[in-house]
């Protein structure tokens, strides 16, 4: 029976998905191995030093492996590592030219090599992900440029912002994670064949010639010296990871805010009969996909500390830490994956209530817009007296329960300085004041069809 939410039959689809689940499978893991042994056969007969029809041999007996998974498993947990297991049967698969299998190479080898494979597989499906998300914001940004609301700081409003402007926020962090992407697959996609100590000695000259080939024939970079204890490239790739979810947790949580019955349902996840809903309370609509983004969010984050403290390995190779990196970069890919799938879920039918955000920013009856009246007074009065008088009829409006337009009109040498009381409800209407937050929003999307 499965004992992990990764596997649970209820659980499985909330924290992973079926794409992501098959990269990171036992048959996907055991088909890497094969692929890189097979590579290894090529590239060495490519090299001369292996012969060509053994690697034939080979490779014909990788593509038609049937693998006796228990004694896999049983020499696995007598070794401690399944490579040898898999040699054993393969070279048996291949006949005579199994004694060319594995030739020249250890062991973290092939589960480094192969690891890098799933990890290149799991990033296209990130990158997939990442694509359709940014999509789905740019619309909303552009739909929602000019939809007025109120701008929070310290869980107060502040000044006004547009919707479309909070969106482009977002927005613009997974550009930048788009960006990152590209940036770290030449340093994170490397191929490793280096031998027990790293040094290729047992391949004499020939060492960089195979590894040149071997990584050929796998579409891998070939890395300028042996990364067995250098393992800064995977810590960047589940780091990433932990950049990637850290902004779509941030997106969750402003979503679940918003949702909240004291901000009105500003926004709403879409509706789904029966999604979200309590056992006891028919009312309720809860926040489900933004939940889950969180809790992945939180979980992939934890994934980041376990590949920083695998970085601390001992001499040339290492006595434990490496298999830190068996734990956390299936689960920190699945984890990302859900928390990619639930933001586009959400993202992409997210009820927009424009309305609710209009009477929210009217909330305070005008004085989130106190520094647009001040700024509009100060040529006329000076900044600091503005501010003052500003402040005596915010001070007025709060403890009268009326507007600042109302206080302010009471004001002679406002309503002068604004010219007139047209001037001063202008100037209360927090429409009005939303800075450059439309221009910001053209900028986030011009400079994504600049990218291309």
């Amino acid at each position: 029976m499965p004992s992990t939410p990764f596997d649970s039959a209820l659980f499985r689809d909330m924290f992973g998905t079926p794409e992501m689940r098959a990269v990171f499978s036992d048959e996907a893991l055991v088909g890497r191995y094969v692929e890189v042994e097979v590579a290894l056969a090529r590239a060495e007969a490519r090299c001369g030093i292996i012969p060509a029809e053994a690697a034939d041999a080979i490779a014909a007996a990788g593509g038609n492996a049937a693998f006796d998974w228990a004694r896999l498993k049983a020499e696995t947990d007598n070794v401690g590592y399944p490579i040898l297991a898999i040699v054993h049967q393969l070279a048996e698969m291949a006949g005579e030219a199994g004694r060319y299998v594995h030739w020249g190479a250890t062991t973290q080898d092939i589960m480094d090599t192969a690891s890098v494979l799933q990890v290149r597989a799991a990033l296209n499906l990130v990158e997939a992900d990442l694509d359709a998300l940014r999509g789905i914001l740019a619309d909303l940004a552009a739909r929602h440029r000019d939809t007025p609301m109120a701008g929070r700081t310290h869980l107060q409003q502040a000044l006004p912002i547009t919707f479309g402007y909070k969106v482009a926020v977002w927005l613009s962090a997974l550009d930048r994670h788009a960006e990152r992407l590209v940036q770290l697959r030449p340093r994170v996609l490397l191929g490793q064949f280096a031998g027990a100590a790293g040094t290729l000695a047992s391949l004499d000259d020939d060492g960089f010639r195979v590894q040149e080939a071997f990584c050929a024939e796998l579409g891998l970079g070939q890395p300028v010296i042996t990364w067995h204890v250098a393992r800064d490239g995977l810590a960047e790739a589940v780091a990433f990871l932990g950049l990637v979810t850290g902004t779509l947790a941030k997106i969750a949580t402003d979503i679940m805010l918003m949702m909240s019955t004291e901000f009105g349902g500003e926004v709403m996840e879409p509706f789904v009969k029966g999604r979200g809903a309590s056992s006891t309370m028919p009312q309720k609509r809860n926040p489900i996909s933004s939940e889950i983004m969180l809790a992945t969010a939180k979980a992939v984050r934890q994934q980041v500390a376990l590949v920083l403290d695998a970085m601390v390995q001992d001499f040339e190779r290492a006595t434990g830490p490496w298999h830190l990196e068996w734990l956390a970069l299936p689960e920190a890919f699945l984890l990302t994956a859900s928390c990619l799938n639930q933001a586009r879920f959400a993202l992409s039918g997210l009820t927009v209530d424009a309305a609710q955000m209009r009477a929210n920013l009217g909330m305070s009856g005008g004085l989130i817009v106190a520094e647009a009246v001040m700024m509009a007074a100060a040529p006329a009065l000076g900044r600091q007296h503005a501010h003052d008088v500003v402040y005596d009829a915010c001070r007025a409006a709060i403890t009268s329960g009326r507007t600042l337009a109302e206080a302010l009109v009471e004001v002679p040498e406002i309503v002068e300085a604004l010219g007139g009381k047209e001037g001063v409800e202008r100037r209360c209407d927090p429409a009005n004041y939303l800075g450059l937050a439309p221009a910001m929003v053209d900028r986030v999307l011009a400079q994504r069809r600049a990218v291309g």
